[in-house]
């Protein structure tokens, strides 16, 4: 004969274990619904990631390589080759030599561009994009080294 505060005892298990395997049942399918929904939010990120890049690349100048970096390619000012092919600040600095009432040297570019022009190390680097721009016949570098639009 069996006793009977053994089988009650395995009866109140079976139940704890039931309630247990029901709980965990419940978590693994929100587990698993979870998962799915990251993959579809992946595919989703990885498809509006490559459909960024090809629109970038289609306007953007493609980057070269000097001494193993990468840099930023400046297309030549050619009939059919848009400003927007430029990188943003150097639309600026287009922008702001057009701007002006006639020739501007770097100095003034800087002012209308909000650049601190007080140090020389803060200036260099916009005058090398106006001689930049001058280089690739998007302006016209004067003997004076004023700067004028074409």
């Amino acid at each position: 004969m069996l006793d009977p505060e053994l089988l009650e005892r395995i009866t109140a298990r079976r139940a704890e274990l039931d309630e247990l395997e029901e709980r965990l049942a419940k978590q693994l399918a929100e587990v698993r619904a979870e998962r799915d929904e990251l993959a579809v939010a992946e595919k989703v990120l990885e498809r509006m990631s490559e459909q960024l890049a090809e629109e970038r690349a289609s306007t953007a100048p493609t980057p070269g390589h000097v001494g193993g970096r990468a840099v930023m390619l400046i297309p030549h000012g050619e009939p059919g080759v848009e400003e927007t092919l430029l990188p943003p600040d150097y639309q600026r600095i287009l922008a702001a030599v057009r701007q002006a009432a006639g020739p501007v040297m770097a100095r003034q570019v800087g002012e209308m561009l909000g650049v601190d022009i007080s140090a020389k190390s803060k200036l260099e680097p916009l005058r090398g994009k106006l001689l930049r721009l001058s280089d690739r016949g998007w302006l016209r570098k004067q003997p004076d080294g004023r700067f004028t639009t074409l």
